[in-house]
């Protein structure tokens, strides 16, 4: 469920008319519905009321401080990556025992800073990274709570590229290494081994494999237990699908806890879930201008304001978003194949292949559908463009969240040496 829809022929978010925000902001621009993300929010919540759990929003699915102060203020915690992550969920009033630091290369100043902070739990994924958190921890007389993440070779996920939980990928420790791993940080020092952590992919829209790799972990936690660690806590990650397409029907969050509580039934553990895009996937649009109609060798190309350096999903995982006109098609509305395409200087910046689309012009408006998750937050500058502008809407009222810089800020960070001037 979203709020985006047409009224009186216009794309709304709630109830702010999207033509209004492109009009005040330029394009391109990401849009994102307050009621949504607290609407997808209380979903997840609601199906895990019976369980002890922790729900910690994975903030590398969209990090704007507008969006991390929403989910905060309804109780949502952090699963963060980075220090810079980290930062940005204190920021938001997120506070430190609701907040879990995963992530393959934590540096010393990391593991330094959110030991300060007091996390609520370090997501540890080599024997090498246990003895740095061990070091620093005992350093400061403290024992710091962590949760080796394990890869149970169970592999899910929309796109080989966002599958994590396969042996040859990078994450975690071996399954047949991780007793071994544990006893070796509890010999450590300076560390409380509460936890077990997995995450085996992402954009998984059927929660088999997930529950192959649930059921895993539980007889990992039995056999731990019974060599003497003392676990209370599961992370499972996060990985649930969001439909992108008319018709994909992911398996809903109540299913999932139903799965969950069934698995985990009788072994008294905080269940933390790392949700992301599930949350604000379809919270947010992504604005854009038709700035030409191309027509050559019998195809046309919809060149957009747009590039994949604003929206880099499509390039790196052929991913499909919905593309809507923001004026709204009459029923009869002839459709014709179109390649939307960008402005970028690669001929990987494009969002769709003959995709059928209503007739389009110069200076017309079209949204991205579902963009609020890894998009935002995976643009860059290529070709010296200007990131996005980031707006938030609430009802009828919306506000930008994170300005577009001007070409001056852009090039203010950059200086020449002094023997060039």
């Amino acid at each position: 469920m979203h709020h985006f829809a047409y009224r009186d022929g216009r794309l709304h978010c709630e109830g702010v008319d999207l033509a209004t925000i492109a009009d005040a902001v330029g394009t391109p621009a990401y849009v994102y519905s307050t009621a949504t993300l607290v609407r997808h929010l209380s979903v997840l919540q609601d199906a895990f009321a019976g369980q002890n759990s922790l729900i910690a929003y994975s903030v590398k699915a969209n990090s704007n401080l507008g969006v991390l102060k929403t989910l905060g203020a309804e109780g949502a915690g952090a699963d963060v990556v980075s220090e810079g992550e980290l930062r940005r969920a204190l920021v938001a009033g997120i506070p430190p025992d609701r907040i879990v630091f995963s992530g393959v290369g934590k540096s010393h100043g990391e593991i330094d800073f959110a030991l300060d902070a007091g996390i609520h739990q370090f997501n540890v994924e080599s024997l090498p990274e246990m003895e740095r958190l061990a070091r620093l921890a005992r350093a400061r007389g403290a024992q710091a709570p962590m949760a080796y993440r394990v890869n149970p070779h169970v592999a899910a996920g929309g796109h080989a590229n966002i599958s994590t939980g396969k042996a040859e990928d990078k994450f975690g420790i071996a399954w047949h290494e991780a007793e071994a791993a544990y006893d070796a940080a509890r010999d450590a020092g300076g560390l409380d081994v509460c936890g077990v952590d997995v995450h085996i992919g992402s954009q998984i829209t059927e929660i088999g494999p997930m529950r192959e790799a649930f059921e895993k972990v539980v007889g990992l936690v039995h056999r731990l237990r019974e060599r003497g660690h003392h676990i209370t806590r599961i992370d499972l990650g996060g990985g649930l699908g969001i439909p992108y397409e008319p018709g994909d029907s992911p398996d809903p969050p109540h299913a999932y806890a139903a799965m969950v509580a069934d698995v985990l039934s009788g072994l008294d553990c905080q269940v933390i879930l790392e949700p992301g895009r599930m949350i604000a996937g379809n919270a947010g649009v992504l604005l854009s201008r038709v700035e030409y109609v191309k027509h050559r060798d019998g195809r046309t190309f919809l060149i957009l304001d747009t590039g994949m350096n604003d929206l880099m999903r499509p390039a790196l995982y052929q991913a499909h978003h919905e593309i809507l006109p923001l004026r709204e098609p009459t029923p009869d509305a002839e459709r014709s194949p179109v390649d939307v395409v960008g402005p970028i200087c690669e001929s990987t910046d494009r969002f769709a292949l003959q995709r059928p689309l209503p007739v389009l012009a110069e200076g017309d408006l079209v949204a991205f559908m579902s963009a609020g998750a890894y998009g935002a937050v995976m643009s860059n500058q290529y070709n010296t463009r200007q990131l996005c502008a980031e707006v938030l809407v609430r009802d009828t009222d919306f506000a930008v969240v994170r300005q577009r810089p001007t070409f001056e800020d852009m090039l203010a960070i950059e200086k020449a040496p002094d023997w060039l001037t």
